[in-house]
């Protein structure tokens, strides 16, 4: 692994970072996700409208937004955008209850909620549960994925993005000033919010997404862990999109067989999962030969990977 790896400048936001990075791979593809694909040219776009879009909402810098949202392209985008803004995302879990997404808002003192639209009755009535305990300081719902008419006063993620234009300019940040939240899991008593800043992105992408699993930009990489998760931020975000890579997203579970279709029909070259996960593969009865797959890496995390499974 390098050590000697240059650190960020003083007055460092990762999201122009990237942007930067890839201003010269404006055609190839960086997301594929359920509904389609998105060049880095398009992500860029989409990136610095929602930064804009945000602002117009009268989202002010280091305040905090929910990020409540199955992976998907416009994830990234919210993600990126909220931190071009210099406004920060509180990304969490899609598998937890009202109470627990009421708790977190009242804890974040987020001033706005990104949902996707399946979600979006749970998010309600988080809402109307902080409602009789006193009210919330969450001013707007963007929703995301909506295949129907939205509550009102409910703004779609499409039409708030393509409805401003890029902003010129990202928020001139720190790089040691909060970027984004994560909760614990509340193991050891109520979830806590982690604070994770510019800088830290920028260390482990090039610290662990280079120095460890050396990606490149030929790869295309496929996470198991979902972009809610800290392994799964990296492993679908700041780790490829930093080295120019495409990203597979996807919103449901990772089954076995989820992920076998996507091993087929995609062709990712680098796979991320969890002992676990792979144990789940290696008894599945369909698992793929290996002549119908381009994985080149798997990475394993979250728990000892068992020696047998590893060789396996």
């Amino acid at each position: 692994m390098d050590t000697n790896v240059a650190p960020p400048p003083e007055r460092f936001n990762f999201a122009r970072h990237l942007l930067e990075l890839n201003s010269g791979r404006a055609a190839k593809t960086a997301l594929i996700d359920d509904q389609g694909r998105l060049s880095y040219g398009e992500l860029g776009d989409q990136v610095r409208r929602f930064a804009a879009a945000l602002h117009a909402l009268g989202l002010r810098r280091e305040e905090r937004v929910l990020l409540l949202m199955h992976d998907s392209s416009d994830w990234v985008v919210a993600f990126l955008g909220a931190l071009h803004a210099g406004v920060v995302p509180v990304a969490v879990n899609t598998l937890l209850t009202a109470q627990d997404y009421a708790y977190m808002m009242a804890n974040s003192r987020a001033q706005a909620a990104l949902v996707s639209a399946a979600l979006l009755p749970t998010l309600q009535t988080a809402l109307d549960h902080l409602n009789t305990q006193g009210g919330h300081e969450v001013k707007h719902v963007i929703a995301s994925r909506s295949t129907g008419a939205l509550p009102e006063g409910v703004h779609h993620f499409t039409t708030l993005v393509g409805s401003h234009a890029a902003a010129a300019q990202a928020a001139d940040t720190h790089g040691d000033e909060p970027a984004f939240w994560l909760y614990s899991s509340g193991s050891t008593g109520v979830p806590k919010g982690t604070v994770h800043t510019q800088a830290n992105l920028y260390w482990t992408a090039e610290l662990y997404g280079k120095g460890v699993l050396a990606l490149r930009e030929d790869d295309v990489v496929f996470s198991a862990a979902k972009l809610f998760f800290a392994y799964g931020l990296g492993n679908a975000l700041s780790f490829p999109l930093t080295v120019g890579a495409s990203v597979v997203l996807m919103a449901e579970r990772p089954t076995p067989q989820a992920c076998f279709k996507r091993f087929k029909e995609l062709q990712p070259t680098v796979f991320y999962g969890a002992p676990t996960g792979y144990g789940g593969m290696l008894a599945a009865a369909d698992l793929p030969n290996r002549s119908e797959v381009a994985l080149r890496l798997c990475s394993s995390a979250g728990e000892a990977l068992p020696q047998d499974i590893g060789q396996r």
